[in-house]
């Protein structure tokens, strides 16, 4: 027997005596046809390990049967792990649901591309992997009626999110260095046009709060773009008496420990230092670094199956927040 290599929907139609209309309803599942005439179809198919040519088949379903990967192009190379992970947890679900992921890069302002594969139906749904608070490509896509996700919050409405509880787990790791008598807490950190500083620095405030104790907004180093930025704010606060630099994210912690070690500043013994992310750019210092550890595969293929309910039309909770662990490591004994 002629296996599905060779075989095409005119072959299938032509060996059960049917129209080639009537084997694509009953491979589609859609239009009418009697159930004894599907039945019969379906069991050749099966036998003969039939399966349709991916863009017929989308030509048939109406889909694309691509998924759109959108990250931003201002990405540094520090940052690539992260989405390259989270694009390997989006990737175990649309193989398993025979899609592809078509990535497209965006800037602040800049979304063309994003309009550009909307516009020309090449996916059948997006996920976003970073949000802005200002987000241009959120409020297209929420205009475009197109299903979509966001890995991140944000601020707008009716918009499905999957993200981490940066809020609790911020408060979380900075109670715990409150608790240990460290006072002058140093916040050293990016943009705050990235929602995920906002909430790491809310986090870092409301447990300074609950202690009874004043933020400082001078020992507080935000928007801080380059290295040069970051080993500024170091040593300012250092000039200020900090105790403990507590790092918005792996990037800014590296920059800050190299800059230490040139400086002979010795941790924790000098100064403390913790990050509000973990990743392996931290994974060999010495000593080992106290940090939250959070998985951006989980979030990519959490995002995806969400993605897929949209898609299929069913009803899906807006946000979503998963989990995350505090690593109490040597460099802030």
């Amino acid at each position: 027997m002629n296996t599905q290599k060779n075989q095409t929907i005119g072959d299938i139609a032509d060996a059960l005596g049917v129209s080639k209309t009537t084997v694509s309803r009953a491979i589609s599942g859609k239009g009418r046809i009697g159930e004894e005439t599907r039945n019969k179809i379906l069991t050749y198919i099966e036998e003969i390990n039939y399966k349709p040519n991916p863009m017929a088949k989308g030509l048939a379903d109406q889909k694309t049967y691509n998924v759109g990967w959108v990250i931003p192009g201002d990405t540094i190379a520090a940052d690539l792990p992260f989405f390259q992970r989270c694009m390997m947890g989006v990737s175990e679900v649309t193989m398993a649901e025979n899609y592809d992921i078509l990535i497209s890069i965006i800037y602040d302002d800049n979304i063309a591309q994003l309009k550009r594969i909307v516009e020309n139906k090449k996916v059948d749904g997006v996920i976003i992997g970073r949000t802005l608070v200002d987000d241009k490509a959120i409020k297209y896509l929420n205009e475009s009626n197109l299903p979509f996700v966001v890995i991140g919050s944000t601020p707008e409405k009716k918009v499905i999110q999957i993200d981490n509880d940066h809020i609790s787990a911020c408060k979380e790791i900075t109670s715990i260095l409150l608790m240990k008598g460290i006072r002058k807490l140093a916040l050293i950190g990016g943009s705050t046009s990235h929602v995920v500083n906002i909430s790491r620095q809310k986090g870092f405030e409301e447990a300074i709060k609950e202690k009874g104790l004043k933020v400082d907004k001078d020992l507080m180093f935000l928007n801080n773009e380059t290295d040069d930025d970051i080993e500024r704010a170091v040593d300012a606060a250092i000039g200020l008496g900090a105790e403990c630099l507590v790092c918005m994210d792996d990037r800014i912690c590296y920059t800050a420990l190299l800059k230490l070690h040139r400086d002979n500043i010795i941790i924790p013994d000098r100064i403390k230092i913790a990050s509000f992310y973990n990743s392996d750019l931290l994974a060999n210092n010495q000593p080992a670094i106290t940090a939250l550890k959070y998985d951006p595969k989980e979030l990519g293929n959490f995002a995806c199956r969400k993605l897929f309910k949209v898609i299929d039309g069913e009803d899906v909770e807006e946000r979503s927040l998963l989990s995350y662990e505090v690593m109490l490591k040597g460099s802030t004994q």
